[in-house]
């Protein structure tokens, strides 16, 4: 199993959870979250004034899948949430070592 975690912008959720409910992983996590990557923020004009925002406002969306669904489940995000632009985010795999559901206390596979 592994746990793949997507920096996406907020716009993209809509089509980011509907890519995964389609390939059969409705579960996710999702939360709030700020940085930056290279671009180091953004500058904006505000009353004829400039600012710098250098923490942007991001959703980190996490889903543990089977090994065999990493691929599809990268390209599906990636197509969902891709604009072209400058910011679209990034998506990191870690391992997952066990899940245990704690409803019904089921393990490995059966509990995602």
């Amino acid at each position: 199993m592994k746990k793949i975690e997507a920096i996406i912008r907020p716009e993209c959720l809509g089509m980011v959870r509907k890519a995964l409910e389609d390939l059969g992983y409705p579960g996710m996590t999702i939360s709030e979250v700020k940085g930056h990557g290279k671009q180091k923020g953004l500058t904006q004009q505000w009353r004829g004034r400039e600012y710098k925002v250098d923490l942007l406002l991001k959703l980190k969306v996490e889903i543990v899948v089977l090994d065999e669904d990493v691929a599809n489940t990268i390209d599906a995000i990636v197509r969902s949430a891709r604009t072209g632009e400058m910011g679209d985010g990034k998506i990191f795999i870690l391992p997952v070592e066990g899940a245990v559901r704690v409803r019904t206390g089921d393990k490995g596979e059966n509990a995602i």
